[in-house]
């Protein structure tokens, strides 16, 4: 929790299988964290935010009040409609960002997954109505219905297919996301992260180029978070994971030129 006076207190959420808070390949429970990889502050202040859906116990909410209290929601209905959507979620359904664009919550989906029952992986977006999505956290209504799917390719590089890892609004109000270059076998095991980028939409076209260390070199950080910093146009705060249980994240500065 981010309080008025720029100090960070932390939100403990319930323990997973075991009692544990830490999980991974080495522990074998990987597949039981909530996985909670996009976030969206809603009309409100309220924040929300979304497990990615690559396995049951990913099927979750986080509703933050604005009481500081945090609710955990079980969004099977929810998850099990955007997998059931395949121009959306694909093989593998891996939702990596979210925002409030206009009167709708945008998803981004991440097309890192394997090849299953005849779908490909696939990155793209959609939105969900915002006032489905607040009737049916605030009354328990039905999930909301994803509209305004749009499907893009990425391409690869070094054979590790492009994906959607966040997306923000740029001080112009266009849509801007960061994707990495990562040779994972599926959406929940991680691989070696080959590239990172960021990119622009324009009324639906799209334009990325790799991201550079302040040396020139071009990084091979997996950066998952993106946030517009306030106090300059075109930088931006990103969160760095590089999948190590034993190495924390790391925040970051990202300007952008030339735009």
């Amino acid at each position: 929790a981010l309080h008025e006076q720029g100090g960070v207190e932390g939100l403990l959420l319930p323990r997973g299988v075991g009692g544990l808070r830490a999980f991974g390949d080495e522990r074998g429970n990987k597949h039981a964290k909530m996985d909670l990889e996009a976030c969206a502050v809603l009309p409100d202040g309220r924040l929300l935010a979304l497990g990615s859906g690559s396995t049951p116990a990913r099927d979750r909410l986080v509703l933050l009040g604005l009481d500081g209290v945090a609710r955990v929601i079980d969004a099977r209905a929810w998850f099990d409609a955007l997998r059931a959507e395949p121009r959306f979620a694909g093989a593998e359904l891996n939702v990596e960002g979210a925002l409030v664009v206009g009167d709708g919550l945008r998803l981004f989906q991440r097309g890192n997954g394997a090849a299953r029952g005849g779908l490909a992986p696939i990155n793209a977006w959609g939105d969900w109505p915002l006032d489905e999505v607040i009737a049916a956290l605030d009354a328990g209504g039905a999930p909301p219905r994803l509209r305004a799917i749009v499907e893009v390719e990425l391409g690869a590089t070094d054979g590790a297919r492009w994906g959607f890892t966040d997306a923000a609004l740029a001080p112009d109000g266009r849509v801007v996301f960061v994707a990495c270059a990562e040779a994972s076998p599926d959406a929940v095991r991680d691989g070696e992260v080959r590239g990172a980028a960021f990119g622009v939409i324009d009324d639906r076209e799209l334009r990325f180029a790799p991201i550079h260390e302040a040396g020139g070199v071009p990084t091979l950080r997996k950066i998952e978070g993106l946030d517009g910093r306030p106090d300059a146009a075109w930088s931006f705060d990103v969160v760095v994971d590089m999948d190590q249980h034993d190495t924390p994240a790391e925040l970051g500065r990202l300007d952008v030129l030339g735009v």
